[in-house]
């Protein structure tokens, strides 16, 4: 059974969220917040396997919790479920730790995909969303490695390498999920939307010299 949490201050939208997954037989709505402190107090107490994030509320947004959450409970993935695809609200999300980044017009199965995905170690992402990290790339020097942290450089020699996120947890001794948002972040970092892309970006980039 997949435990879920929703965050969002748009308690119609709770309740509706609460409906349509209950309905599936592997998702279980554990909690819900209508802010994003509230949010973050409840995933870091409960340890869900997902969190739906929206991001514009009062007080604490959804980047912010997201921060918190990934920080104290990093084997919890938060997807952002929003209405907003504006690439840098995408990329600030990311760069949070969030996981995935879905749309709330999203049809219902694929909302369903998306938790099942991001539960598994997936990053499942809007291919709006997808549609505005390939702008990224345009808009950016894909040929500097300084477009990543010395620890993303790091996750990426490493999956360039040939190791797989399970090995690469391990060197690293942190969680599969948190290998997991890294290359979330990578990718969007270098403006590519898979491993394999990433590996080449490496082998050209972060390795020459």
């Amino acid at each position: 059974m997949i435990e879920v949490i929703l965050v969002d201050d748009h308690r119609v939208v709770v309740e509706g969220l609460t409906l349509l997954l209950d309905a599936f037989p592997d998702v279980q709505v554990v909690g819900s917040a209508t802010d994003g402190g509230e949010g973050a107090e409840l995933a870091i107490s409960l340890a869900p396997d997902v969190v739906l994030m929206d991001l514009s509320m009062p007080g604490v947004d959804g980047v912010q919790a997201t921060r918190l959450i990934v920080e104290q409970v990093p084997e919890t993935a938060v997807v952002v479920l929003t209405t907003s695809s504006d690439r840098d609200m995408v990329l600030r999300s990311l760069d949070a730790g969030a996981v995935g980044y879905m749309m709330k017009d999203t049809d219902p199965r694929a909302l369903h995909e998306g938790i099942q995905a991001a539960a598994a170690g997936g990053s499942p992402i809007d291919p709006r969303v997808a549609r505005a990290l390939v702008e990224t790339r345009r808009k950016t020097s894909a040929g500097e490695a300084s477009l990543l942290t010395s620890k993303q450089r790091e996750v990426l020699a490493l999956v360039a390498a040939g190791q797989s996120n399970r090995l690469v947890a391990k060197q690293l001794g942190v969680t599969e999920k948190t290998v997991k948002a890294h290359l979330t972040q990578i990718y969007a970092a270098i403006g590519v939307t898979d491993r394999v892309q990433a590996t080449l970006w490496a082998r050209d980039h972060l390795f020459e010299g």
